[in-house]
């Protein structure tokens, strides 16, 4: 969907859930291909705090092997490389984070 949008000039936002770096590349080279802006935000928490965070237990359970192929568990993470912006939502304020990427945005003149 975001592909679409971008091919028409419309600004779009995923909140993709994507492990792997080559997926992740694989999506900025298709948005870039249109001549769109990709932006990767890297939302970063520690496993400590997600799994404090885990309402429904998922964590907990995949950590006790209940649940196996559970991303950063028992499934690799590619940590991004060379991310845009890096949030950390474990250590900083909510309105710290939206203001890291106002600004990125902002700076690279993608909102006004």
């Amino acid at each position: 969907m975001c592909d679409l949008l971008s091919r028409n000039g419309v600004i779009a936002i995923s909140a993709a859930i994507s492990p792997y770096e080559k997926v992740r590349q694989q999506c900025r080279k298709l948005v870039e291909s249109h001549g769109a802006a990709f932006v990767e935000v890297y939302t970063k928490c520690s496993l400590d705090e997600l799994v404090r965070r885990d309402v429904k237990g998922l964590y907990a359970k995949a950590l006790s092997g209940e649940i196996q192929n559970f991303t950063g568990v028992s499934d690799p993470y590619d940590e991004p490389k060379n991310p845009d912006i890096i949030v950390e939502s474990d250590r900083e304020p909510v309105e710290e984070s939206v203001a890291k990427i106002l600004r990125y945005l902002e700076e690279k003149e993608l909102i006004g």
